[in-house]
């Protein structure tokens, strides 16, 4: 698909996929209905993504997986989850309410800090989804192109089945929300994610690619996406425009702060800007390796890791980056600084507290 983390959950879960066997066919229940299993190993399954909930961590991965830690990443509680589909993303705007999303589209709301998870939203529903919300534009302006063609994409998702997953998901608070995936899939929710409300005529993806990424640096929100598609939200139009980018390689994530904004992705690129994304100046990397994670820790500096566990961090300001000797280094898919200054990272091997030596 169009996100490294996405490709990676593919490869394990197909080995897992062939070690089960086709007798159990005839059992099968679909991922959307099955919880998550409790396992002591959870913390040492894949992981693809992690994030604080005020003091406490809280990361998310494979069949559902969801663990938080109230002491930075030393030990690890298993949450409770009603779906065991591959989580890909996390986010968590308050100490208390949170959401996650993954496979088949399904979307995750936590209220109690990452302990307990209810389903809002999943694959099966968004296809109709899409198909209401346009129809209903499509007779209020019978002459518009755009409103029949994307009523006709809900009805190719109804279809299709619960098979899209989500890549992404950012909060601003409590209310106001967005989830991102595959084929140009976004939604907006204004309550919390009672409501969802299809995106995707507010968006300049006419290729339909996939959106891989999206997240805030300072006020402005960017999403990230495959073949060098790279957007911005425009508070004026109320659509996400799209940013010329000096790269046509798939970007992984967004990370920044007021004045700066860096994206990353494959093979190594990394791309600052300072004027809000009008201009980009690749920053040298020295590495031929993906960028999948990245994260800005207290004291302004970034810290982006790769598919190979390599640990960059920011020098000079934002405008260099130093590679930093690594033990042990494993592929890493997450990364966030904990509340006593830690980095925890997360990863094809779990959850692990990042050496300081």
């Amino acid at each position: 698909m169009g996100s490294y983390k996405k490709c990676l959950l593919l490869a394990l879960g197909a080995s897992l996929v062939l070690s089960q066997g086709i007798a159990q066919a005839t059992n099968f229940i679909d991922v959307l209905d099955q919880p998550a299993r409790l396992s002591t190993l959870a913390v040492r399954s894949p992981l693809l993504a992690t994030a604080r909930a005020g003091d406490r961590l809280v990361a998310v991965g494979q069949r559902g997986h969801i663990l938080y830690s109230d002491d930075s990443g030393k030990n690890w509680l298993q949450a409770s989850v009603p779906v065991s589909a591959d989580l890909n993303a996390v986010s968590f705007p308050t100490p208390q309410q949170g959401w996650s999303v993954g496979s088949d589209g399904v979307v995750l709301h936590s209220s109690d800090a990452g302990a307990t998870w209810s389903k809002q939203l999943d694959g099966r529903q968004i296809g109709d989804l899409l198909v209401k919300h346009y129809s209903a534009l499509a007779q209020a302006e019978p002459g518009n192109e755009q409103w029949p063609q994307l009523v006709e994409d809900g009805q190719r998702l109804t279809k299709e089945g619960a098979d899209k997953p989500l890549l992404d998901v950012w909060f601003a608070n409590d209310q106001l929300g967005y989830v991102v995936g595959v084929f140009n899939l976004i939604l907006r929710t204004e309550d919390g994610g009672k409501h969802w409300t299809p995106f995707q005529d507010r968006i300049d993806n006419p290729q339909g690619l996939h959106l891989n990424a999206i997240a805030a640096a300072g006020d402005a929100l960017y999403i990230a996406g495959e073949q060098g598609l790279l957007l911005k939200f425009d508070d004026t139009q109320q659509r996400f425009l799209a940013l010329p980018t000096p790269y046509q390689g798939s970007f992984f994530g967004v990370v920044g702060k007021p004045g700066e904004v860096l994206v990353y992705g494959l093979r190594g690129h990394v791309f600052r800007s300072t004027d809000g994304g009008a201009n980009w100046a690749p920053l040298n990397t020295g590495l031929q390796v993906n960028i999948t994670a990245a994260t800005l820790d207290t004291d302004g500096h970034y810290e982006l890791f790769t598919q190979a566990g390599q640990r960059l961090v920011s020098q000079d300001g934002g405008q260099g980056l130093k590679l930093m000797a690594q033990q042990n280094p494993s592929p890493v898919a997450g990364a966030v600084q904990a509340a006593d200054g830690t980095l925890v990272l997360v990863g094809n091997r779990g959850a692990r507290v990042l050496s300081q030596e």
